[in-house]
Formats: C-alpha cells, structure tokens, sequence
C-alpha cells in the first residue's frame, strides 16, 4: 500500500476521533497527517513525509491555542442578553419581603430575588440574571 494511502487513512482516524473528543487538537493533528500524504504523493522519503506532518501539526496546534487565548471569556447562560433577551429588561417590583419578591411579568408571576448591594425599595429594577423561574434584579 502506498504511503500517502496510509497517511491518507491516519488522517480519516484522527477526524472521526476527534467527534468523540470535541476539542480539535486532533483535528490539528489530522491537518498534520494531510501534509504527511501530500509530501508521500510527492514521493519523498518517509523522514521527509514524519517531518512535514509533525511540523504542520505542531503550528496548526499552536495557532489553535493562540486563537482560544485570544476570545473573551464566556458568559453564563443565564447571565448572557445573547442567550436571553429578559436579560436588561425592566420589571416593576411593587414590594419586598426581605430580599425576594413575586411580580407579574410577560404575563405570568415570577419569583425575584435582589441582587447583592441593590437597595431593597419598591421601585422599577433591571433584570440582570434569570435562574429558571427566578428573575434576579439589580438597580
């Protein structure tokens, strides 16, 4: 069998391993083992092929590690206005009772809690976090 086809098959493992893992470092790898067969078709000696496939995996797996430093940090869900639009959204709380509250909001009643360091006052509050049923509300 060719060198290539190997190469070729290598390749094909790695991306089906990397479905099971999700991370993409295989993937990287993988990228390696496409250069691998590209240099094999060229009929370069084996060294030749190991070398082009470690360099090319190394350096698409440096770039990857560079590229996740390089985004922000994520934002919880429940935390996120891209994820949930109450997230910003004004609610009237017209009482307190400690630090939670039941109000009427889209229609239907919510439990609120106060976010720490909001003053507990009737008074219109900001949605700043939704935990299932619970509406938590700042200033």
């Amino acid at each position: 069998m060719a060198d290539w086809i190997m190469w070729l098959i290598a390749a094909g493992v790695l991306v089906a391993l990397e479905l099971f893992s999700g991370t993409f470092y295989l993937l990287m790898i993988a990228l390696g083992a496409l250069a691998g067969a590209l240099v094999a078709a060229l009929r370069i000696d084996l060294p030749g092929q190991m070398l082009a496939a470690a360099l090319v995996a190394v350096i698409a797996t440096v770039l990857l590690r560079q590229r996740r430093r390089n985004q922000p940090a994520q934002v919880a869900a429940s935390r996120n206005p891209d994820v949930n639009l109450d997230i910003g959204q004004p609610v009237q709380v017209p009482h307190w009772d400690g630090h939670t509250a039941r109000v009427m909001y889209r229609g239907a009643l919510w439990d609120v809690e106060l976010a720490p360091g909001a003053p507990a006052a009737a008074g219109t509050y900001t949605i700043r976090e939704v935990r299932g049923s619970t509406l938590i509300v700042g200033a």
